[in-house]
């Protein structure tokens, strides 16, 4: 008797863990494309994901409906109240406020994009309020003090193409220089990216107000759109998973 108990308890154990898992999957999705398969009426706006498991939570912005919606935003800029000139340990962790500006930090980018294939959306917008995007089909972020990024397949939304130029990079901070150039170019330039010798866009740089005049190349530029000597107004970089 008590062995055939033994034996109905296990199957219904083995019956309920598919249910237990999808459960937790929706209290803890680990990204905004999982919120939006949950309920795809959900608005834009600040949520709560999971992207490296159950003690992971990080609240980040939502984009849900630009280009079919389900992007998970790692970079925002849009108004110069968070400063984005730091170090190699913030960039790592992240900072700043998802209501807002903010970067969600290298190790939660790698989680995002790690063991699956995800594509990558670029917003920007300048002060005459023009607004366009470059869209990539592959994007991710390494592992390890490189974060090394790997980008293709770009899709122009009437950008241009500012991105493919640091496909391969190390991710550089001023005190952490891992560019191709013979100085430092997130000092240089007062950011921080995948910096090659040095770049073609700089989203982490200086929030300045169109037409760079006194301080050149240190702006948030996106140089294939607006060159490099003007500072959007508003950029955003976005990901999700491949369907």
């Amino acid at each position: 008797m008590t062995s055939l108990l033994f034996q109905l308890v296990s199957a219904f154990l083995l019956l309920l863990a598919p249910l237990l898992t999808s459960c937790q999957q929706l209290l803890q999705p680990v990204d905004c494309s999982a919120i939006y398969q949950q309920d795809q009426n959900k608005p834009s706006g600040v949520y709560t994901i999971y992207p490296a498991g159950e003690w992971s939570a990080v609240k980040v912005y939502c984009d849900m409906t630009s280009e079919g919606g389900r992007w998970t935003v790692f970079q925002r800029r849009m108004d110069g109240t968070v400063n984005f000139i730091r170090g190699w340990d913030q960039y790592k962790t992240g900072f700043g406020n998802p209501a807002g500006e903010y970067w969600l930090g290298l190790d939660n980018i790698h989680y995002l994009t790690n063991n699956k294939t995800s594509e990558l959306l670029v917003d920007m917008e300048d002060f005459e309020g023009n607004k366009t995007f470059a869209r990539y089909s592959s994007f991710s972020v390494g592992a390890g003090d490189g974060f090394v990024l790997s980008v293709s397949g770009f899709i122009n939304g009437g950008a241009g193409d500012s991105l493919s130029y640091h496909n391969g990079m190390k991710f550089s901070t001023f005190d952490k220089d891992q560019d191709n150039s013979g100085g430092n170019c997130a000092s240089s330039h007062m950011g921080a990216f995948w910096y090659n010798d040095c770049h073609k866009t700089n989203p982490n740089g200086v929030y300045q107000w169109g037409t760079e005049t006194t301080l050149v190349e240190v702006g948030m530029d996106w140089d294939d759109w607006k060159d490099s000597h003007y500072s959007l107004k508003t950029i955003s970089m976005k990901v999700r998973p491949v369907l």
